[in-house]
Parts: structure tokens; sequence; C-alpha cells
């Protein structure tokens, strides 16, 4: 057949084996905006801000500390709380234990005490890296415990949050976590004290739905998608096509739901100012 007579192609290898291209694992990311190539390096510098196009990535807690307290200064709350696993789910102490050894982290948020620009305050700073920044019952536990400690040394709060919401391993313990939270920042309103909630992207469900949404003062950083369902879950609720922009902090600005957006370099000056128009 003729088939039979028709030659292979053979496969031309490079001429030059010894030609690779040394890119060290780890030391490059693609901005999901722009599509760029940067080296990582420089968007640390940048305060995890793309170069390139001005995107903002999310932080890990240890640099949003190192951007907003005043050097030495962090005292982190001592609470040894254990996660549980109230559903007896098989994967989640080991999601849990993985996570643990990948982000240096023992839960989605670190609390404590800093200083911003001299200014003593109490911080809580949620990390998105852990189980997308969930709440579960030890991060609504380490909130109300940093807004018992904020009454009791009368200082300001801030909460950085960044979440999916409630975490879902734990069912209906952790949405009990939205009303802990909201009673306990109601104690500290009606202790006269600053609570200054810093909305970043993306900040959604029951975080949403309650102490992310109480803050005396609210900021956010630019481009922050915000809000407590997803745009396609709302669409299809309601049967209709959301305006464009829906649930980003400069729409949510727009209609009054937050009352400042700031762009990172800038947050904690603006913060610090606050304080100080606060204790006048």
């Amino acid at each position: 057949m003729i088939v039979d007579k028709i030659k292979k192609r053979e496969i031309k290898t490079a001429k030059n084996k010894q030609a690779k291209i040394d890119i060290p694992i780890g030391k490059w990311l693609k901005c999901d905006n722009c599509k760029e190539i940067l080296y990582k390096e420089i968007v640390r510098e940048n305060l995890n801000i793309c170069p390139n196009c001005g995107h903002y990535f999310r932080m890990h807690i240890g640099k949003r500390l190192e951007q907003m307290i005043d050097e030495g200064t962090y005292q982190k709350f001592g609470l040894k709380l254990e996660t549980t696993n109230p559903l007896e789910l098989e994967d989640y102490p080991k999601k849990l234990k993985a996570l643990r050894e990948k982000t240096g982290l023992q839960e989605a948020i670190s609390c404590g005490t800093g200083n911003i620009h001299g200014e003593k305050v109490v911080i809580c700073i949620m990390d998105s890296g852990f189980l997308m920044g969930s709440m579960g019952v030890v991060v609504g536990e380490k909130i109300a415990y940093s807004v018992e400690q904020a009454i009791k040394q009368k200082l300001p709060l801030i909460i950085f949050c960044v979440s999916g919401g409630a975490r879902m391993q734990e069912g209906i313990i952790s949405l009990m976590q939205m009303a802990k939270t909201t009673a306990s920042l109601t104690k500290l309103h009606e202790a006269g004290l600053l609570y200054i909630s810093v909305l970043t992207d993306p900040t959604y469900g029951g975080v949403t739905a309650s102490f992310a949404s109480l803050g005396d003062i609210i900021l956010a950083e630019p481009h922050a998608m915000i809000g407590f369902a997803g745009q396609r879950v709302i669409e299809q609720t309601i049967g209709q096509t959301l305006p464009e922009g829906f649930q980003t902090a400069e729409f949510l600005l727009e209609h009054g739901f937050i009352d400042k957006i700031v762009e990172r370099k800038d947050l904690k000056q603006t913060i610090y100012q606050l304080i100080q128009f606060h204790k006048r």
C-alpha cells in the first residue's frame, strides 16, 4: 500500500542541547490584570502592587503588619485556640495541617496590639491564603477577644478584612460567629471607642454581613470586590442583570456603603489621621 511507503518525519533535536533557560522556580508571578510576568521581589517592594498596571495582589499577614505597624511594636495575643472539626469531616484536619505548613499561619487571622505612628491600637488582620480567610470558631473568638482587649485598654480597633465568608467545614457553628462578633462590637460602640474596618479584595459572605460592615469608618482598597453572595448567584436569584462594576469598592462608595477608598501606600497615614480626629 502507498501508506507503507510514506516515511515518518524525523523530529530534529536542537543542535545545542546545553542551551537552557534558567528561570528559578517560585521567583516569578503573572499579573491577573495585565498578564505581565513579574519578578516577585519587585512586586513585594511595591507593596504587592503590579508595577505595570497597578493591580493589587493580596497581602500575607506578615507583609501587612510590616506595612501598617511601627517596627518592633506588634505584640500578638497569646491565645491558644484549637480549630475543631464539629462535622467530623475526614479531610478537614488534613487540609488545616497542610495550610499551616504552607502559610506559616495557625489560622486565617492574626490579632494583637501595635503602634501606628506612635498611636497604640488593637489590630486584626485576615489572610486569604488560609482557607480563603473564611471565618470559623477560632476566627470569631479571636475577634471577640480583640474587642474585649480594646475595651479593657481603651484602644482603637482596626480590622483588615479579606474573606470568602463563613467556614462551611464548621457548619452552623461558624455562622454563629456573625452574632458573636456583632455583639462584641456593640459593646465597643457603647464604650465610645473607634472601630475602623478596612475591606480588601475579596470580602464576602458572613464576614461582610457582620463585623466588616460595622465599622464607625469603613475604608476599602481600590477595586476590592465586596459583597454577600457572588454576582452570578444574585443574578440567578433575582432574574436580572446587575449593573457594571457591581460589588466593586468604587460602586459601593458611590452608593454610600463605604466611606473612602484609600490606596495601599496611604493606608497607614490615613488611619493615623482618623485616630487623631477621634481623640480630639
